[in-house]
C-alpha cells in the first residue's frame, strides 16, 4: 500500500534523504527506526506531499498521497499532534476534519471513545496533556477508517497504559489487513509491535527485513544440567565456548542443532537449546554507530 522508491531529499549541498526505497504490504506494522536527524520524519513528510522530494517518488495505494481523491480516507497520519487549533474543543476539531473527509458526525464520538478521550472532547485542546494531544491525533487519523496508518512517534506523552492501548491498536489493524508505518525512540516498544523493521541512518537504509531475523544472532545458546562438564565437551570439538549469566552456554558461529547432536552423542541433559539472539537496542546502535 505503500511504495517508496529512489525517494531523495538535498537542501543545497546537503543530503538528507538519499536514496531511500521500500514497499509496505497489507496485515503488517513496520517500525521506521533511526536516531535524530537520520531522515525519518522528512522521509515521511515526502510520502505524504509535505515536502517536496528531490528526487525518486512515494505512492500510497498506487498514487502520491497529494494526488489521491480523499487522502485522509486512504491513509490516517500523525506527524505532528501539537498542529491543532488550541482555542477548539476536541470534539469541534473533529467534526471539522469529518466534515472535510466525508464522514458523518457520529463516527466523531465513536473514534473519541476509542482514544478514551469522550470526557474531554468538549474541553479546549489547549488544556489538554501532551498525552492527551497524542490521542486526539491518533482520533483524527482514524476518523475515516483508513487502511494505511502512518505515525511519527505517536507515544510521546503516553503513560504505560496509553503505550499498551496503542500496541493493541496497531497490531489489531494490522490483524484486519491494514498497513502500519511507525517511527519511535521506544525501542523496547517497537521490539513488541512491529512485524518488520526499516532502519535508516545518514539518509540511507542501512537494515530492511523482518524483526526475528534481524534480532536472530549467529550462534547458539545453551543450559545444561551438568555446565561445566558440557562446556569441557565443547572445547573438545573444538567449538568456542563462552558463559553468559551463570549457566548459560554461547557458541558463535554454531547452530542449535550440531549443539544438539553433540550434546545427543555425549549424553549431556540439556535444559534450554536456542538460536541466540540480540536485543533491538544492540541492534540499532550497531547499524546506526556505523552509518
Amino acid at each position: 500500500m505503500i511504495t517508496v522508491s529512489g525517494l531523495t531529499k538535498k537542501y543545497g549541498d546537503r543530503t538528507v534523504v538519499d536514496q531511500v526505497s521500500f514497499e509496505l504490504e497489507p496485515g503488517t506494522v513496520t517500525g521506521f527506526l533511526g536516531p535524530n536527524g537520520a531522515g525519518k520524519s522528512t522521509t515521511m513528510r515526502m510520502i505524504t506531499g509535505l515536502v517536496p522530494a528531490s528526487a525518486g517518488h512515494a505512492l500510497v495505494a498506487g498514487r502520491p498521497y497529494t494526488e489521491l481523491p480523499n487522502p485522509g480516507a486512504v491513509m490516517g497520519t500523525l506527524l505532528d499532534a501539537a498542529g491543532v487549533h488550541p482555542g477548539r474543543t476536541g470534539r469541534t476539531h473533529l467534526r471539522l476534519l469529518a466534515a472535510t473527509l466525508g464522514v458523518p458526525d457520529r463516527r466523531v464520538d465513536e473514534v473519541l471513545e476509542m482514544v478514551d478521550l469522550t470526557g474531554a472532547g468538549g474541553r479546549r485542546i489547549g488544556g489538554y496533556s501532551l498525552g492527551m494531544r497524542q490521542r486526539l491525533g491518533i482520533a483524527a487519523a482514524l476518523l475515516a477508517d483508513p487502511p494505511v496508518l502512518m505515525f511519527d512517534e505517536p507515544a510521546n506523552g503516553l503513560d504505560p497504559e496509553g503505550i499498551r492501548w496503542m500496541r493493541d491498536l496497531l497490531r489489531g489493524h494490522a490483524a484486519r489487513g491494514g498497513t502500519v508505518l511507525l517511527s519511535s525512540h521506544l525501542l523496547g516498544e517497537v521490539e513488541h509491535t512491529v512485524d518488520r523493521l526499516l532502519v535508516i541512518g545518514s539518509g540511507r537504509i542501512v537494515a530492511d527485513g523482518p524483526i526475528r531475523e534481524l534480532l536472530a544472532g549467529s550462534g547458539t545458546e545453551v543450559r545444561a544440567l551438568d555446565p561445566a562438564s558440557f562446556a569441557a565437551a565443547l572445547t573438545e570439538a573444538g567449538l568456542e565456548v563462552q558463559h553468559r549469566d551463570g549457566d548459560v552456554l554461547v557458541v558463535p558461529g554454531v547452530d542449535p542443532e550440531h549443539v544438539g547432536a553433540l550434546a545427543a552423542a555425549g549424553g549431556h541433559a540439556l535444559i534450554d537449546l536456542r538460536r541466540s539472539g540480540r536485543g533491538l537496542e544492540e541492534l540499532f546502535f550497531q547499524l546506526t554507530e556505523a552509518s
